[in-house]
C-alpha cells in the first residue's frame, strides 16, 4: 500500500501539483458508501439566441463536440424560431422565415431553415427544447420596424422589435403550431418527437413580450391545443419568467400556474391548459469593485429557490419536471467585456470554477426541495465569424474550445449516483444563498457520484473575486471504495491545462492566428488528463493530495 502510495505521489510532484508536506490543507472527505441521490444530467442543457449559427461551420463543430459530452441526449434552446427574415445570423437575431402570407392573407408554411436547424440536433442524438416564438411580421399586430441590426454597446432594448408583439390572429397562430408540429411527426417520427419539449415565448414578464399577462395566457393556450391537436402527447411547458425571485415574476409564475390548473382556456373554453413542466430563468450578477471583476452567484441561486419552491407550493405541480430554462452568471451572452467589462470572467478559468461551484449548489437546493429536477440550460453557445476570445459568453471562440466547456466533459464522466462528500472549506449553502462567495477565504469545494465499476470526485477552489489567491493544498479522502486495486486519473483546469486562453495570451493574442497556432490552441482547449496511476487501497479507503489554483478544477476519476 505504502509503496503505491509512494509512486502516486512522486507522480504528482513531478507535475507540480502535489502540496508541500507542511501545509495545511482543505480536507475532503468522501464516502462512495452513502448514495445521496441519482447523478441526474441536469447539467447537458444548453441554449443561444441566434438559432442560424446552429447549421454554420463552427456551430456544427461545437454541437458534435456538445453531442460527445454526455450518454444521455443533450437538450437544446433557441430564441427566434419562427421569426421572419432570410436566415442571415447576427448577434441576438435569428430568422427562419417559417410563416408568410399571400396577398390574400392566405399563410404560407416553409420549413426548409427550421428543418435545417433541427436536423443539425437530431442527427447528432440532441433533442429540441423548442420554443414556440417569436411572432411572425405577417402575424404581428404592430410588424414594424421588425428587423434590427443590434451591436455590444447599443441599448439591449434596441432588439426589441415587432417580433415582440401578440398575434392579429390567434387562429393563425394555432394553426401554425399544428402545422409545425405535424410537419415534425412526419419528418422525425412520433417517438421522436414525443422527446421533446416544447415551450411557448421567452421573458413574458419582460421586454420580450409587448402584451398583457392575459394575452400572453391566451398566446399560450392557443400555441398549445395545436401542439396537442397535432401530437398529443406531445410535452409544453412555461413560463420562462426573467428574474424569478422578484415579486413580479413571482406573481407571473403563480397566476400562469393558476391560469392552467383552473382558469378558462382562451382556446378551448375549458377549465385550464397543458402543462407538462415549470421553466423559468436565473441569473448571478457579475460587476466591478475596484477594477476588478466580483461575481455573484446569490441571485442565480435565490431565483433556483424561488422557483423550486413555488412549484413544489401546488400539488399539482410538485412533481412535474422542472427546466431552469436559462441559468447563467449573468444576463446577456452577446455583451462582450469591451463593452461590458464586468464580464471579464467569460475567457479563463474563473467561468470554470463558478460554474463548478453552482452547479453544486442547483444539487442541493433540489435535494432540499425534493423537485424533480430535470435541466438546467447554461444560455453560452458561440458566435460565428467574431473576433477571438472578444470576451462573449460562449464555449468556444472560432472553433476553440474555452476552460469553461471542460467542466461540462468532467460532469460527463460522472454518472450513477451522487454520494455524500464534505469539504471544510465549501461555503455552505445558506451562505451562499445570502452572500455568494465574498469572504477571505476561497470556496473550495467537492461533488462526487459511484456508479457500478467507477466513481468521480470533483473538486474546484473559487473565489467570486477575480484577483490573485494563494493556491489551495487539499487532501482528499477516499472512502469504502470497493476494489483492491484502482485506477486513478486526474484532470486539471486551470492556468496551465484545458486553457487555450492562456496558451492564445502566450502567442500574443493573435486576431489572425496560423493553422500552426490554431491548432494548438484546439490542443489546449481539451481536457487535459494530469495524471493516471494505478493504486492498492488500504481498507477501501485511498487519500490523494492535490494542489489547486485560485480558479481552478480537477476531477479525480476512479475504476475498478
Amino acid at each position: 500500500m505504502y509503496k503505491n502510495l509512494i509512486r502516486c505521489l512522486l507522480t504528482l510532484m513531478i507535475l507540480h501539483i502535489v502540496a508541500p508536506l507542511h501545509a495545511q490543507s482543505p480536507v475532503v472527505k468522501v464516502d462512495l458508501s452513502q448514495e445521496v441521490a441519482p447523478m441526474k444530467n441536469v447539467w447537458a442543457w444548453f441554449g443561444y439566441d441566434e438559432p442560424n449559427y446552429t447549421y454554420m461551420k463552427d456551430g456544427k463543430k461545437l454541437l458534435s463536440e456538445i453531442a460527445a459530452l454526455s450518454p444521455e441526449p443533450v437538450y437544446v434552446r433557441t430564441h427566434s424560431l419562427l421569426v421572419t427574415g432570410d436566415g442571415t445570423a447576427s448577434l441576438k437575431w435569428g430568422s427562419t422565415n417559417a410563416y408568410t402570407e399571400d396577398l390574400n392573407g392566405k399563410p404560407i408554411y416553409n420549413w426548409t431553415i427550421v428543418d435545417r436547424i433541427f436536423d443539425t440536433y437530431v442527427s447528432r442524438g440532441m433533442k429540441p427544447l423548442a420554443q414556440i416564438g417569436f411572432m411572425p411580421e405577417a402575424l404581428s399586430t404592430h410588424p414594424s420596424p421588425y428587423r434590427h441590426y443590434w451591436k455590444p454597446g447599443d441599448p439591449y432594448n434596441d432588439i426589441i422589435t415587432g417580433w415582440a408583439y401578440p398575434p392579429k390572429d390567434y387562429d393563425k397562430w394555432r394553426k401554425l403550431v399544428y402545422e409545425w408540429v405535424k410537419h415534425s411527426v412526419a419528418r422525425y417520427g412520433q417517438k421522436e418527437v414525443e422527446s421533446w419539449y416544447w415551450e411557448v415565448w421567452n421573458e413574458p414578464n419582460g421586454a420580450y413580450w409587448k402584451g398583457t399577462q392575459e394575452e400572453f395566457y391566451k398566446l399560450y393556450d392557443y400555441a398549445a391545443d395545436g401542439l396537442k391537436s397535432a401530437l398529443p402527447t406531445a410535452k409544453i411547458g412555461g413560463i420562462n419568467v426573467a428574474g424569478t425571485r422578484g415579486k413580479g415574476a413571482r406573481d407571473w409564475t403563480n397566476n400562469f400556474i393558476k391560469h392552467c390548473i383552473d382558469g378558462t382556456n382562451y382556446a378551448t373554453g375549458k377549465k385550464g391548459a397543458p402543462l407538462d413542466a415549470i421553466l423559468f430563468h436565473a441569473k448571478g450578477s457579475p460587476k466591478l469593485v475596484d477594477g476588478a471583476v466580483r461575481m455573484d452567484m446569490a441571485p442565480q441561486l435565490n431565483d433556483i429557490k424561488t422557483g423550486f419552491e413555488i412549484t413544489t407550493s401546488y400539488p399539482e405541480t410538485k412533481n412535474l419536471p422542472v427546466i431552469i430554462g436559462e441559468s447563467d452568471p449573468e444576463g446577456c451572452a452577446a455583451c462582450g467585456m469591451a463593452t461590458n467589462p464586468e464580464n471579464a470572467y467569460r475567457n479563463g478559468t474563473m467561468y470554470s470554477s463558478y460554474t463548478a461551484a453552482t452547479f453544486a449548489r442547483k444539487y442541493l437546493l433540489a435535494d432540499q426541495t425534493k423537485i424533480n429536477f430535470l435541466g438546467a440550460v447554461s444560455w453560452s453557445f458561440e458566435f460565428e465569424n467574431q473576433p477571438w476570445f472578444y470576451g462573449f459568453r460562449d464555449l468556444a471562440t472560432n472553433g476553440v474550445d474555452k476552460p469553461v466547456l471542460n467542466v461540462f466533459r468532467m460532469f460527463g464522466m460522472m454518472s450513477g449516483n451522487r454520494i455524500a462528500a464534505e469539504s471544510n472549506r465549501m461555503y455552505p449553502l445558506k451562505e451562499v444563498l445570502n452572500t455568494s462567495v465574498h469572504g477571505t477565504q476561497s470556496d473550495v469545494g467537492v461533488l462526487a457520484t459511484k456508479d457500478t465499476k467507477t466513481a468521480a470526485v470533483m473538486v474546484w477552489n473559487y473565489h467570486d473575486d477575480d484577483r490573485p489567491g494563494p493556491t489551495e493544498s487539499l487532501s482528499i479522502n477516499i472512502t469504502n471504495i470497493p476494489a483492491k486495486t484502482i485506477s486513478l486519473n486526474i484532470y486539471l483546469i486551470d492556468k496551465e491545462n484545458s486553457n487555450s486562453y492562456e496558451a492564445w495570451k502566450k502567442m500574443g493574442s493573435p486576431q489572425n492566428p496560423t493553422k500552426q497556432q490554431i491548432a494548438a490552441l484546439e490542443k489546449s482547449g481539451k481536457l487535459k488528463r494530469v495524471v493516471s496511476s494505478k493504486i492498492n487501497t488500504t481498507s477501501g479507503k485511498v487519500v490523494v493530495p492535490l494542489q489547486l489554483e485560485r480558479q481552478a478544477v480537477a476531477l479525480l476519476k476512479m475504476d475498478w
